[in-house]
């Protein structure tokens, strides 16, 4: 079964950067989607972005469209999400969850099978 722990988040000023960590343990991404997802105070859980780790290719939702990135690292079995730009709407638990590699990628909350604990990503005003 695959692992997943995230990293990298924080309290950060609105305009300024983070990067989040998704490491994997149990077996590689090599043949799954990663997403990223994050869940604000009284909102449902929402789709940031997923890549697919064989070729990279990405997939975004439109509110970060521009200002965060996706990519991974074969190296590390690591996935980043490297967000800019932050303004205080993208306040929110980010976890990473991935799936065995679907036609296409996907942006269900229940289209992913695997979850991390979640990090806490808070943009100040």
């Amino acid at each position: 079964q695959v692992r997943l722990v995230e990293s990298g988040g924080g309290l950060v000023q609105a305009g300024g950067s983070l990067r989040l960590s998704c490491a994997a343990s149990g077996r590689t991404f090599s043949n799954n989607d990663v997403g990223w997802f994050r869940q604000a105070p009284g909102k449902e859980r929402e789709f940031v972005a997923a890549i697919r780790w064989s070729v990279g290719s990405t997939y975004y939702a439109d509110s970060v469209k521009g200002r965060f990135t996706i990519s991974r690292d074969n190296a590390k079995n690591t996935v980043y999400l490297l967000m800019n730009s932050l303004k205080p709407e993208d306040t929110a638990v980010y976890y990473c969850a991935s799936q065995y590699a679907r036609w296409t990628l996907q942006r269900g909350v229940n289209e992913y099978d695997y979850w991390g604990q979640g990090t806490q990503v808070t943009v100040s005003s």
